[in-house]
């Protein structure tokens, strides 16, 4: 059966991010319970990484699978438009409860991209409402925004978006803040949102995930926000990866005193369940909508936004979140991670160990650059998945971001494998 299977799939599927030839082929995975994904020949594998940044609560939570089955019951789906239900408008008063107090109005899609894309059209439609000329972007160097063509345009220009450059849209990038350019990044942003038509400042708050979980200070973030608004620029935070408590605290502008007037979520906001996006905006964006004029309204809508099934699945993992048992969790798994971070960053294979929150990075010393094509990538993944652990690498990036119901003696797993990885490194 597993055969026949696998075969179906090399026929009919095409995967994300993977080669149609000589890739690795995708492993079959029947069921899945807390952190560990059940194979078809049953290997019990450890997700390290959430299933791409999404799980929270592991795998087949029990409390968001009923509350999933209980609205399934009750009402599945019905348009947003002129249309209103109850799991929505839970989930709207849930999240202005933990975002930053600025916000006031939630806007319904689907996944990250799209979230990042309304915040986008938000920003541009904000300007244009008041008959203001503002049309640039300023994004910061080694950002990933998601893979629609306006996420793209705002995101680094490099392999994966080489096919589309004559199509995306111009972005001003400015230097990644290290603690060496941290002045001449100010510098630098200043002179460009002083020419008066930067439209907005999108950002990833405080670490860059698929550009190799590079994090930087809180200090510097809040300096280039107090620019931005100091110039009128509104700021776009994209929460997608950082939101729901993966840098230690619920979102990773909570750490800044100045705040985004824009924020878009996606992935943890379900528990890894169910597919939801979610763009929040302050008072001042809605400002610019509010009138009679039929025209200024934000013409955006997906077919399933606002789905009730996926509605009630995020307000079930929101309470999942909030309890003091999750909280504590999370603030468990960012010590241990700092203790590992301080043994495992004096390895000579190891150049730089990050961390932050539930997030632990560590970048393997290559002779080629740091970068996602990096050759060393072949050579991480399959190890580690031979040993049952799912570590999806960032090219020479090692990075681990467990569900926060992973226990001391799985994150041990872990660590132990990575040691052992270095070390067969330097034989």
């Amino acid at each position: 059966m597993n055969n026949n299977l696998a075969a179906l799939d090399k026929r009919n599927i095409w995967h994300p991010f993977s080669p149609l030839q000589g890739g690795i082929d995708p492993i079959l995975i029947t069921e899945a319970k807390g952190v560990y994904l059940t194979t078809g020949d049953n290997r019990r594998i450890i997700d390290a990484v959430s299933s791409w940044w999404v799980n929270l609560h592991g795998h087949s939570n029990e409390y968001i699978a009923d509350a999933i089955a209980a609205q399934a019951r009750k009402l599945e789906h019905v348009i947003f438009a002129g249309f209103t239900h109850e799991p929505a408008i839970q989930l709207s008063k849930n999240l202005l409860s933990i975002l930053p107090s600025n916000q006031s109005r939630i806007f319904f899609s689907d996944n990250g991209s799209t979230a990042v894309e309304v915040g986008l059209k938000m920003a541009f439609q904000y300007w244009y409402n008041q008959g203001i000329k503002k049309s640039k972007i300023v994004a910061l160097d080694g950002a990933y925004h998601g893979d629609t063509f306006g996420a793209m345009s705002v995101g680094e220009r490099g392999m994966f978006t080489d096919p589309f450059k004559p199509y995306l849209f111009e972005t001003i990038f400015i230097d990644f803040p290290t603690v060496e350019n941290e002045e001449y990044i100010l510098r630098q942003f200043k002179d460009i949102v002083s020419r008066g038509d930067i439209a907005a400042f999108v950002y990833e708050p405080l670490v860059q995930g698929a550009g190799g979980m590079r994090i930087y200070s809180t200090a510097i973030l809040n300096r280039l926000l107090e620019v931005a608004k100091a110039n009128d620029v509104l700021c776009i935070a994209d929460e997608v990866f950082t939101g729901f408590g993966r840098t230690g605290k619920l979102f990773a502008s909570d750490y800044c005193e100045n705040k985004p007037d824009i924020i878009a979520v996606s992935k943890g906001i379900t528990g890894g369940t169910m597919a939801l996006g979610v763009t929040a905006c302050s008072d001042k964006i809605l400002q610019a909508y509010q009138t009679e004029d039929f025209l200024k309204t934000f013409f955006h809508g997906h077919s399933y936004t606002a789905n009730p099934i996926a509605c009630s699945a995020a307000n079930a993992s929101f309470d999942l979140l909030m309890a003091d048992a999750c909280q504590q969790s999370i603030q468990h798994i960012a010590y241990q991670h700092k203790q590992f971070e301080s043994e495992i960053k004096h390895h000579s294979r190891v150049s730089v160990v990050r961390s932050l929150g539930t997030i632990l990075a560590l970048e393997i010393k290559t002779d080629a650059r740091t970068s996602y094509d990096n050759e060393i990538r072949k050579k991480i993944y399959p190890y580690f998945i031979a040993r049952n652990i799912l570590l999806r690498p960032l090219g020479n990036v090692i990075y681990i971001l467990p569900p926060y119901v992973i226990t001391d003696d799985q994150l041990a797993v872990i660590y132990s494998a990575i040691r052992e990885f270095l070390d067969q490194l330097d034989r």
